[in-house]
């Protein structure tokens, strides 16, 4: 019998992701949330994900239970009940974790920019490889044939701690999520222990104070504006297009970059997939013509017209 992927709690950004990805590697895929409407319904509506109501009955021996991390016996009947009739279950970052081990994954954590740099990175990788990828705003591509699997490394609760891709970029440390960490310090200290997972290379921004602190097995690469860095933005330029810069690796100019973003902290989140792309041995000149038709990730900087007025 086909093994059917079963989601407690689908609608959720990650969760969602996970299930449109596992659907276009050809995997059954069906999953429960509440009846109210959710950003990421849309996608899996269209893909043809059958979208249930929380039930006991949908706890089956031929499902494969993944379960959203908000979800615990004493809030939902389908864990309750898992767990009652001894059902095995993964939470989403466990299979996850699991998951990537089949592919040359590359994580991409930190307080701030996950999102906006993990649909950076999995534009551009999916033009340049074969790449399958989780994104934080709901959106997930899945090829069984993929070679890199590119993903969102979320820290809360120490989340990642599973993870164990060959690469990471780390955008930032940020006093973040105060219902589980202390203080800063403990912020950084999850980071600190998440770089112990990584097999190859590091990312980090280097103008990040707790980011110059982290001690790794494998080589850190710092990326930013200053002359310390292993990655450097210069000659940045902004206009109506976007931003451009050049990019030097220890102070070798390795190309010329438009992003079509706008801020300081988008030049960084694309010098960081520069340098990714960079150790991986992909073509810079390619990277260039790929990063320059990034349109951007779901609510970040999204226009919607009412009427007259366009809404940001």
């Amino acid at each position: 019998m086909e093994k059917v992927y079963h989601f407690i709690g689908i609608k959720g950004a990650g969760m969602s992701a996970l299930a449109l990805m596992l659907h276009q590697m050809g995997k059954k895929v069906q999953g429960s949330d509440t009846t109210d409407y959710y950003f990421t319904q849309r996608g899996l509506e269209e893909a043809g994900i059958p979208l249930l109501p929380f039930d006991e009955k949908n706890i089956t021996p031929d499902v494969e239970i993944i379960a959203g991390n908000a979800f615990r016996v004493d809030n939902n009947i389908e864990v309750a009940f898992a767990e009652k009739n001894g059902f095995d279950f993964k939470r989403y970052h466990e299979f996850l974790g699991h998951f990537m081990e089949d592919f040359i994954s590359i994580g991409v954590a930190g307080a701030h920019g996950k999102t906006s740099t993990t649909g950076i990175l999995a534009h551009v990788m999916k033009n340049a490889a074969d790449t399958s990828y989780l994104i934080g705003d709901g959106t997930g591509r899945g090829n069984a044939e993929s070679k890199y699997f590119v993903f969102e490394s979320d820290e809360y609760e120490r989340h990642f701690m599973p993870y164990h891709p060959e690469y990471t970029i780390i955008t930032n440390v940020d006093f973040d999520h105060p219902d589980y960490f202390q203080n800063i310090e403990d912020v950084a200290s999850a980071f600190q222990d998440y770089a112990q997972n990584i097999k190859k290379g590091i990312f980090v921004f280097g103008e990040d104070p707790y980011l110059r602190k982290i001690k790794a097995e494998v080589p850190i690469y710092y990326y930013g504006f200053e002359d310390g860095d292993d990655y450097q933005a210069k000659n940045i330029i902004r206009s109506t297009r976007g931003s451009s810069f050049d990019a030097y690796f220890r102070g070798e100019k390795i190309g010329h970059f438009v992003v079509p973003a706008y801020g300081k902290h988008n030049i960084a989140n694309a010098l960081a997939v520069v340098g990714v792309t960079h150790q991986l041995g992909l073509d810079m000149n390619d990277i260039a013509d790929y990063l320059l038709t990034f349109s951007g990730v779901k609510r970040r900087f999204t226009e919607k017209r009412v009427g007259e007025t366009i809404i940001i």
